[in-house]
């Protein structure tokens, strides 16, 4: 933690590309592309980075990433850039024009706030010279599990970087603050799977059946029990069921059955166990019920696990640029997020942008209708070049860390 630096504010060099930058996301926003297909919004990155003077690295398929400097890597700052399956209802002029597709969860601010990270970066080095490289990333198919930071792992792209930062919009805080926390910020995230099989008849006879869908009641119910009493209760282990799923008349036992929810948990140690323990409490309570039971249990991603050396370069730099009264403690959030699996390679921290318009109306994330305050693209990309440039003092005061 290096409070006492003393860095000159990034604002002079952010200010200027404001204009540009909201042009920019209205372009995104209104032509969204889902997970691993996101070929133009890959293309419109890569052709603003080049005006800017910068040489950007497509990746395989999609998504890119930029060095800004020279001489070793101070940091890594990952942007995600795919967007929803949902229709957009907020009749905005810059609406999606991808009939079912839209940018529900803000990941068209989070692509601008790191273009502008990246120019703003680059106007620096040009006066003064950064003394070490930043690395941006945009990185496709966060919302599509295990998620596109796999891929960008595989191809190399952290194997230099020795801390990452990244952003996430926040509606429930409002634009012009931003929302830290050290240790877990998000959960991991599995779903699962499970049919049931067995003989069906008639609901007047079931001690000649195997009662399905009392089996599914009692998996239902005691699943998330038992994991509440066999996993630590400060790892927060929840199950939820989206789906049940039998039969289709009142007085007939059906013989198979269908039922599917999600695993959450914010202990990475304890979602590493509870795949096998998932398995054995499933198949314990429906042993007495004669059902057969085939399960699916998906790997998602881990918790987003925030260091507190990373936390404090987010919050120094924020404290610096915007005050003290702009950082909030952001509360947990059960949601999964694929840059977990960065966060597990090298020490790293999220931050939670807040986007609500103060006075405005409250809007939540994965909805049609969710609209972020704009302002809030000059408070990332303040904050992002301000964290930037203090790892870049810290590298040059701690060479040898």
């Amino acid at each position: 933690m290096n409070q006492d630096l003393r860095l000159p504010s990034v604002k002079p060099w952010v200010k200027p590309l404001m204009d540009e930058l909201v042009d920019f996301r209205r372009e995104v926003h209104a032509n969204p592309e889902l997970s691993f297909v996101e070929y133009k919004t890959t293309e419109r990155i890569l052709n603003r980075l080049r005006e800017a003077g910068l040489e950007p690295i497509a990746l395989e398929e999609t998504g890119a990433y930029v060095d800004i400097g020279t001489g070793p890597i101070a940091l890594a700052l990952r942007a995600d850039i795919d967007a929803l399956p949902i229709l957009e209802e907020t009749g905005l002029e810059y609406s999606s024009v991808v009939d079912g597709v839209a940018h529900s969860c803000g990941h068209d601010i989070h692509t601008t706030v790191m273009v502008g990270v990246a120019k703003a970066l680059k106007a620096i080095d040009e006066d003064s010279g950064l003394e070490a490289r930043i690395r941006v990333i945009f990185q496709p198919a966060e919302e599509k599990m295990p998620g596109g930071a796999l891929a960008v792992i595989a191809a190399g792209v952290l194997d230099e970087v020795p801390r990452i930062l990244a952003l996430h919009c926040e509606p429930r805080i409002d634009a012009g603050k931003i929302g830290t926390r050290i240790g877990a910020i998000t959960s991991a995230s599995d779903t699962i799977k499970i049919e049931l099989i067995g003989r069906g008849g008639h609901t007047s006879r079931p001690h000649l059946t195997e009662d399905l869908v009392f089996a599914m009641s009692q998996i239902a119910t005691n699943v998330p029990a038992v994991l509440g009493r066999r996993i630590d209760v400060r790892s927060a282990v929840s199950v939820v069921w989206g789906q049940i799923h039998a039969g289709s008349a009142p007085n007939a036992i059906p013989g198979t059955g269908y039922m599917a929810g999600t695993m959450r948990c914010l202990d990475g140690e304890a979602w590493a166990g509870a795949g096998d323990m998932l398995d054995q409490v499933v198949r314990q309570i429906a042993s007495p019920y004669g059902v057969e039971v085939k399960l699916e249990h998906i790997r998602g991603v881990p918790p987003v696990i925030n260091t507190e050396e990373e936390t404090d370069l987010i919050e120094d730099s924020a404290r610096s640029e915007l005050g003290s009264p702009a950082i909030v403690l952001t509360p947990q959030s059960m949601g999964g997020e694929d840059f977990a699996w960065m966060t597990n390679k090298v020490p790293g921290a999220m931050m939670r942008l807040g986007t609500r318009t103060p006075g405005g109306e409250d809007y939540d994330l994965h909805r049609g209708d969710y609209i972020p305050d704009e302002s809030a693209i000059e408070v990332g990309v303040t904050v992002m070049t301000a964290a930037a440039m203090r790892a870049i003092a810290q590298l040059k005061a701690n060479p040898g860390t």
